[in-house]
């Protein structure tokens, strides 16, 4: 049964590798036995550069490994970013930014990867959604609204690749101790409340992404496609507001 969660011989190009969730995913797919390349946006952040929001260059980033490596069997994508802000204080110019690089960016690597792997007749693409997919708090709309539309780009690209083998997941963490959720661990009060909402009473490490995302990259996960897997300590399975006396 092991056998089935190796990665022995497949390539796999992890998006976003420069740190955090991406670092952790590439360092563990490796560990399972794939040959990995990393990408970031960041000089030095990783072997290759890449900006998710220009198509061109996530274009080019494919082609080069294909190119490299001649396949490519998985593409995990990780890069996100967040304005914390109430709606009626959104710039216009925030809210591009914010769409252009969790929306339009996973489009543009799901489309390019799904290609690459529809002709190759199979693959495994993960995706990074959030819990902020089902739930909203004051100030994350607008990053809400790009990781609810992930889960629909994965569902809809599920469908359409589902005959060329291709599968197409997203993973959706909960609160993991990250560079982008460094403003909130460093306020305690904000930091105590996140554990406390969740079933484990604690956020994550970035560590604990990587499992479930070399699960989605292997053979055990053959029959999973179009899902979104909540890693999220039980977030949005439970009420969190208090333990009543029962």
């Amino acid at each position: 049964m092991a056998d089935m969660f190796r990665l022995d011989g497949k390539v796999a190009l992890v998006i976003g590798a420069g740190a955090g969730i991406g670092e952790a995913s590439a360092v563990a797919l490796a560990r399972q036995g794939a040959t990995v390349v990393g990408a970031d946006n960041r000089a030095g952040a990783a072997q290759e550069m890449v900006e998710v929001s220009d198509g061109a260059s996530v274009a080019a980033l494919m082609k080069k490994v294909l190119a490299s490596h001649g396949r490519l069997d998985v593409v995990v994508s990780t890069p996100g970013i967040n304005v914390r802000k109430q709606i009626l204080n959104y710039s216009s110019e925030e809210f591009d930014r914010v769409i252009g690089v969790n929306l339009k960016g996973t489009f543009h690597v799901l489309r390019e990867a799904g290609a690459i792997m529809a002709e190759a007749g199979g693959g495994s693409i993960i995706a990074f959604s959030s819990i902020r997919s089902l739930t909203v708090e004051p100030g994350q709309a607008v990053y809400a609204s790009t990781k609810s539309g992930i889960v629909q780009l994965v569902r809809g690209l599920a469908s359409e690749l589902g005959p060329k083998n291709v599968r197409v997941n997203a993973v959706a963490p909960g609160v993991v101790e990250t560079p982008l959720t460094q403003p909130i661990k460093s306020k305690p009060d904000w930091y105590n409340a996140y554990a406390a909402k969740n079933a484990l009473g604690r956020w994550a490490k970035a560590e604990e992404m990587a499992g479930p995302v070399c699960f989605l990259a292997s053979d055990a996960a053959s029959y999973i496609t179009g899902s979104v897997m909540f890693v999220d300590g039980g977030w949005t399975a439970v009420d969190g507001r208090f333990t009543p006396p029962v």
